[in-house]
């Protein structure tokens, strides 16, 4: 069974292609990374009561997901490797591409769980669900001191702060650097990850990115 995933999969990754699961991996959770943020922000300007308890009842039915499809993720990349592509080349540039995808699984796990905790660590505000729809167990905090229950609070408050705004600094960069693979290097990165690119748009076909020359003050006014 294992092997003939492998083999269906192999077929994508020679053509320097993640597999269909891979890249439903990478899009849904994108969406859900991005809702997740524009939703976050939102809630914070809500006034205290029943519209702000259930915009983080949204709020964590979201998140969960995301903890859920880290690890579903994480295993399938172990089981399942993705391509070789032109990015994969060594140099500084791979290391910092593996370095930022590290902080990426780090912020995946870490958002989910603080915003657990912090949900676990006040006074019941409802019950959890994965995705809206699964029940979900809280955190067993409940027999701890309330003093302490608010110093795990805090600390799950600032957890998820600044993992926030790690993200905000990863997304960017992420994205700027797959346009730069794309549109300057021409390599194969962005292709990957948009098997809807027909082959003749493959951005391969010109590895070397030839600027356009300026044009002189005299050339313009010969023509």
């Amino acid at each position: 069974m294992l092997e003939a995933l492998r083999a269906w999969a192999r077929r994508h990754t020679e053509q320097n292609r993640y597999s269909p699961v891979g890249v439903a991996f990478h899009w849904v959770m994108a969406f859900l990374v991005l809702f997740q943020l524009g939703w976050g922000f939102y809630t914070d300007f809500l006034m205290p009561g029943g519209d702000k308890l259930r915009a983080y009842q949204v709020h964590s039915s979201a998140g969960l997901p995301i903890l859920v499809l880290t690890v579903f993720r994480a295993g399938w990349r172990i089981v399942i490797p993705g391509p070789i592509n032109d990015a994969d080349e060594p140099g500084w540039q791979a290391n910092v591409a593996h370095a930022t995808h590290f902080l990426f699984y780090v912020c995946f796990v870490g958002l989910p769980l603080s915003g657990w905790v912090m949900w676990s660590s006040v006074a019941s505000p409802g019950p959890l669900q994965l995705g809206g729809v699964l029940p979900w167990p809280q955190v067993p905090l409940e027999s701890l001191p309330t003093e302490t229950r608010f110093a795990v609070l805090g600390a799950a408050e600032r957890t998820h702060h600044w993992l926030i705004v790690l993200l905000l600094v990863l997304i960017p960069a992420h994205v700027g650097a797959a346009l730069k693979h794309h549109f300057w290097d021409r390599h194969d990165v962005l292709r990957g990850m948009l098997p809807e690119i027909p082959d003749w748009e493959d951005p391969r076909t010109a590895r070397q990115h030839k600027p356009r020359e300026p044009r002189f003050p005299e050339e313009s006014a010969a023509d």
